[in-house]
Parts: C-alpha cells; sequence; structure tokens
C-alpha cells in the first residue's frame, strides 16, 4: 500500500503501543511454565504472532480475552510429539530466542524467515554448535537445528546481538545442570538483557550476574505468573521527535522507571532540544536511530552526529542507508558513513517526493514524520510495512490531525 502525505502539523496526545520487546519476553517465558498467566496490555502485531504461533508449536497454547489480554497455557515438562516447524516471519527476536529454547523443549526444530530475516547474522550461536555437537543447516529462507543442549560454558560476543544472550538465558535453566554465559566481548544493549532478566525472574527464574556473564543454575522451572506490558519506549521515539519538530503533541502512559534500553529517548531528547553539536552513542539503542535522525534534521543549522550505528546495517533493512536515502530524498543535509550518520539541521524539508519504505517498518514511521514539516506532499511506497511493529500507526496518525491518502 501507498500512503500520500499532505504535510499539516499533529496535535493531541498519544499513548505509543505495547512494548514488542517486554511483550515477546513475557510471553516466551509464560509459555514455558506450568500453569496458565495472564498478560495483558499485549498488542497485535506480525511480530508478536510470530511467536505465539511458534510457541504453539512447541505446545503452549493461547487465547485472547480480550483485544489486549492473553490467556497461555504453558509447556511445562511437556515434549511436542513432531519436530515443531516455527514461522519467524520477519522477527529476528522470535528467530534469536527461539533457537536454543527449541533445542530444550524438542531438541530442536525448522524456522522459516521472510524478507531479510535469514540473511541476519546467526554466527554466535553456529560456533556454540559447532562446540557442543548440535547440528543445523540453513537452505535458504529455512534453518533447522537438531541436537540437545547440555549444561557448560557458552562463550559469546556480546557486540553482535544481545538477543543470542537472551535466546540462552530462556533455555539454559531448563538443563540438568548449571551453566555458564561468558561473554569474550563488551554487551552492547544491556537494556535488553535488563528487560530479559526481569522477565525471567517474574517466571521464578535465577540468574546471576558476573563480572564476564551470568551464571544460570540448573534444574529451574517456570512458574506461572500474571504480567503486564508497558507501552514501547522504541515506538515513542517518533512521537518525541515529532514533538521536538514542533508537532505540539504530548506522549502519555511511558513508565518513567522502565527497564527499557529505549527509554534513553528521553536524554537523547533534552541534547537534540538544546543548541550546539550534538554526538549521539546509539550502540545500546539502534532502534532510535530513524526517529533521532529525522529529529535532527530539523535542528536549523546544529550538527548531530549519530555514532556506533554498524548494527544498523543488518536490520530489515539497512537502516543507515535508508534512513539517508529517505531523508536525503525528502530535502536533509545528511551524511552515511561506515558505522555512523552526520546531520545538519535545516528550518524545513522540501518533500514534494515518492520514497520508499524499504519494507522497513521504522523508515515508513520516519517518513511520515519528516512529512509533517515538508513543503509538499510526501508519497511512501511500501506503508504497510508499519503493520510489523504498528498496525494502528496510520489509524494514529490520521487521529493526531495527520492527512493521508491510501491507494493499494
Amino acid at each position: 500500500m501507498n500512503v500520500t502525505i499532505t504535510p499539516t502539523h499533529l496535535s493531541g496526545a498519544i499513548t505509543p503501543p505495547a512494548s514488542k520487546s517486554q511483550a515477546h519476553r513475557v510471553m516466551i517465558a509464560a509459555a514455558l511454565a506450568s500453569g496458565t498467566s495472564r498478560i495483558t496490555g499485549v498488542n497485535v502485531s506480525k511480530d508478536i504472532t510470530a511467536t505465539l504461533i511458534s510457541m504453539e508449536q512447541l505446545g503452549a497454547v493461547f487465547q485472547w480475552e480480550d483485544e489486549t489480554t492473553l490467556l497461555i497455557s504453558g509447556i511445562g515438562s511437556r515434549v511436542p510429539e513432531a519436530t515443531p516447524v516455527m514461522d519467524c516471519g520477519e522477527s529476528g527476536s522470535t528467530l534469536r530466542f527461539l533457537i536454543p529454547v527449541a533445542l530444550s523443549v524438542a531438541a530442536g526444530g525448522e524456522f522459516h524467515g521472510h524478507g531479510r530475516l535469514m540473511e541476519r547474522p546467526q554466527t554466535p550461536y553456529y560456533h556454540l554448535f559447532d562446540e557442543k555437537g548440535i547440528a543445523y543447516q540453513q537452505q535458504g529462507n529455512r534453518l533447522t537445528v537438531k541436537g540437545r543442549l547440555t549444561p557448560g560454558v557458552y562463550a559469546l560476543p556480546g557486540d553482535v546481538s544481545s538477543q543470542f544472550v537472551t535466546g540462552l538465558l530462556y533455555a539454559l535453566p531448563r538443563l540438568a545442570g548449571d551453566s555458564e554465559i561468558r561473554l569474550t566481548t563488551p554487551l552492547q544493549s544491556s537494556g535488553y538483557v535488563d528487560m530479559t532478566l526481569d522477565a525471567l525472574s517474574h517466571f521464578g527464574i535465577t540468574v546471576v550476574p558476573t563480572g564476564q556473564g551470568y551464571l544460570i543454575p540448573g534444574d529451574q522451572q517456570y512458574t506461572a505468573s500474571d504480567a503486564a506490558v508497558e507501552a514501547d519506549y522504541s515506538q515513542s521515539g517518533f512521537f518525541y521527535a515529532a514533538a521536538g519538530m514542533g508537532n505540539d503533541l504530548t506522549v502519555t502512559g511511558m513508565n518513567p522507571h522502565s527497564r527499557q534500553g529505549d527509554r534513553v529517548i528521553l536524554d537523547f531528547g533534552k541534547l537534540l532540544s538544546a543548541p550546539g553539536e550534538v554526538h549521539l552513542d546509539v550502540s545500546e539503542c539502534p532502534d532510535l536511530v530513524p526517529p533521532l535522525a529525522v529529529w535532527a534534521a530539523l535542528r536549523r543549522g546544529q550538527t548531530t552526529y549519530i555514532e556506533n550505528a554498524g548494527r544498523l546495517r543488518l536490520k530489515e533493512s539497512d537502516r543507515l542507508r535508508s534512513v539517508t536515502a529517505v531523508l536525503s530524498a525528502l530535502g536533509a543535509d545528511i551524511q552515511e558513513l561506515p558505522d555512523s550518520l552526520i546531520i545538519t539541521g535545516k528550518a524545513s524539508l522540501s518533500g514534494g517526493v515518492t520514497v520508499d519504505s524499504w519494507n522497513d517498518h521504522r523508515i515508513a514511521m520516519m517518513a511520515a514524520i519528516a512529512a509533517t514539516v515538508c513543503e509538499r506532499p510526501v508519497t511512501i511506497t511500501g506503508a504497510d510495512s508499519v503493520s510489523k511493529s504498528y498496525p494502528t500507526f496510520w489509524e494514529d496518525y490520521v487521529r493526531l490531525g495527520g492527512q493521508i491518502d491510501i491507494t493499494p
């Protein structure tokens, strides 16, 4: 679908959808437990659906009590009768979290991916599997793993993706003996691992942080528990950026004490709202780069450096390239470097062009926010890509005063 936006400022109050990152984590923990858990505040998206259906393949049962409340009957000690086949869609979290989980529950599984998902690196797991005798084979968009995880030391880098750490943190407590995750490089996106540890603790799992990683006692059992999912700081970034660019928006419903790593948008916002050169280290919050970049593009006469962003090249799109391409087409002064962006702000953007979403939900939302300060209309192709994480984005955009024309 394509969306053409007539530039106009947005106004009103907006509560972003529930945190996709937190929802993945509590849903998986609930699905591994014995008994039934009630999870409130869940917003349906393609990524969340991928995790639910995959956990169903492993033996969990879920039922919607209402539009945002989910009942999950967990696996406990049950073992699936057949090899689970899991369609992960384009969700990196689903794939990387559930590879070790499937090995611990069903001695393996078959994973399918779409878009760029299977191009994103899985080598930290593959190195571990070579050491542990786990068989794996990737053919196109299908990955098959087979074998059983055994207690012991699991050494992996912390600077590729914290998702590998999270996947192991879910699986290793189920093993018959104690294990250790030993990080060979400093952990990036540590806030996401903190969210994992919170979810594990909530469902009765003990993990002991160490100077080098984590100790995970074995023979643990997940305990069913009710949980509530917070509003998402990753998505809030677009609305904080819109407000910083002159839109009359108020972001509501956010937990100021959240463990979400993207809560740093509040601190970054203060920097972007002040005059002068700004350096933003996004190694701990790569998903914030699209809203940060469009915000920086409207800091008239001020230069912003978005740094340590190399991992963005491995997202749904190469986000350093796609952010640069879209904002440049709209009239921004932006330079792409190997792992960073340099942006010199302007008073407005010219617009008057058609830009591609790159089949990336965050690029489509970035372009929509940018259009509010453009001088001429903007058309976004592939605008339905927002359904990956925020299916109601366009409805919210219109409710806030956005003027759009949708075509197939």
